[in-house]
């Protein structure tokens, strides 16, 4: 079992940044391939990016692809991501997830957890 907790939400202006973490419990960490997803008002929740267990991969939605990074540190249980460049079409709850295996997915029905969600709102 693991349990996520995203942080790092909150209102920026278009043009700004923000950084997302998600915090995960449980001593296996290491061997989750993480994830971001994103769910707007009235749409589906789509993916943004995903890192393998052992930060070695990385994939990118087209939309976030050169603005946000995702990165972890096993150390602390901990995925991020960076986001910058910020723009209104950004605005969604972001969501953390994790599922086992060695293959990095984009699909939100692969992933096994997820966490609460945080808030993320761009402003004109």
């Amino acid at each position: 079992q693991v349990q996520l907790v995203e942080s790092g939400g909150g209102l920026a202006q278009a043009g700004g940044s923000l950084r997302l973490s998600c915090e995960a419990s449980g001593r296996t960490f290491s061997s989750y391939n993480m994830a971001w997803f994103r769910q707007a008002p009235g749409k589906e929740r789509e993916f943004v990016a995903a890192i393998r267990w052992s930060g070695s991969n990385t994939a990118y939605a087209d939309s976030v692809k050169g603005r946000f990074t995702i990165s972890r540190d096993n150390a602390k249980n901990t995925v991020y991501l960076q986001m910058s460049s910020l723009n209104p079409e950004d605005t969604a709850v972001y969501y953390c997830a994790a599922r086992r295996g060695t293959v990095i997915d984009k699909l939100v029905g692969t992933y096994d957890y997820w966490g609460q969600g945080t808030q993320v709102t761009v402003s004109e």
